[in-house]
């Protein structure tokens, strides 16, 4: 059986084949984690979300903001943004099999016998590994709960990571999607800056997540998507950035994840 993470599909239904290909993925022996934004702004989402439900049994997707996005608009009865390309997916009738899918997903998985965490932006540097998972499981009792729609309607908006377990309910889901699917840069204090999405350039007032000096000195390893403009590079080895840019003209990158070997295709 492998196992292997993949990079932001975004709706870029040919590379992903040809990467399942050059790996000769079989979904009836083999696992495959995508880190989220599976649709959205390619050509061909609704060719990914089927494969994605003929092969429920063989995926893991940690959701990302594309993702959750695409779900509130379903839940709240809204036109998606003409940008995502998501029209044909909205008029279909597998649309109830789709968001079934989607909204059946984590935020973030732990692998203990690879020591592996993944998510769609990474871990916040002062969750470790227990209370990410505490908090992602949270967000998904949130957004499958019978009050969904009430958290899909209040999802956007800044929130607080320092003394999550002190805010209102409302107040840390919004939090914790902040950080498993929008987070790129922090500040001195450890708050997210979600203005900023360039290079990992670090300044006097902002620095990359990763870049965090808890992150020198962690066994475990931290696989993630969101971040195109790293180009899969972090200058860490045991922090793994898999959005390669695909949808933006770059390849998409998949990684087995026993070995650490890569693949990429166009």
């Amino acid at each position: 059986m492998a196992l292997y993470a993949i990079g932001d599909l975004q709706g870029c239904f040919k590379p992903l084949m040809r990467l399942l290909d050059i790996v000769d993925f079989n979904p009836s022996q083999d696992h495959l984690y995508l880190v989220g934004d599976v649709i959205a702004r390619g050509p061909d989402s609704q060719a990914c979300l089927d494969f994605l439900c003929q092969n429920r049994d063989a995926i893991s997707i940690t959701l990302g903001n594309h993702d959750l996005h695409f779900l509130a608009c379903v839940l709240l009865g809204k036109s998606p943004n003409p940008k995502d390309k998501l029209d044909s997916i909205f008029a279909s009738n597998k649309l109830a099999q789709y968001t079934s899918l989607l909204q059946a997903q984590p935020l973030a998985l732990f692998l203990p016998k690879l020591s592996t965490f993944i998510s769609h932006a990474g871990i916040h540097p002062d969750w470790d590994i227990e209370q990410a998972l505490e908090y992602a499981q949270f967000a998904q009792q949130c957004y499958q709960s019978e009050d969904a729609v009430h958290f899909f309607a209040n999802m956007y908006g800044p929130s607080p990571t320092k003394k999550i377990n002190n805010l209102n309910e409302l107040d840390k889901f919004k939090a914790i999607i902040n950080v498993f699917t929008r987070m790129r840069f922090l500040d001195t204090q450890g708050a997210l800056d979600l203005n900023h999405k360039g290079p990992a350039l670090s300044s006097n007032t902002l620095m990359p997540w990763f870049e965090h000096e808890r992150f020198k000195h962690d066994n475990n390893r931290y696989v993630f998507g969101h971040w195109a403009a790293l180009e899969g590079k972090t200058n860490l080895n045991n922090v793994i950035a898999l959005d390669t840019g695909c949808v933006w003209g770059g390849p998409m990158t998949l990684m087995d994840l026993t070995s650490g070997e890569h693949f990429s295709s166009k």
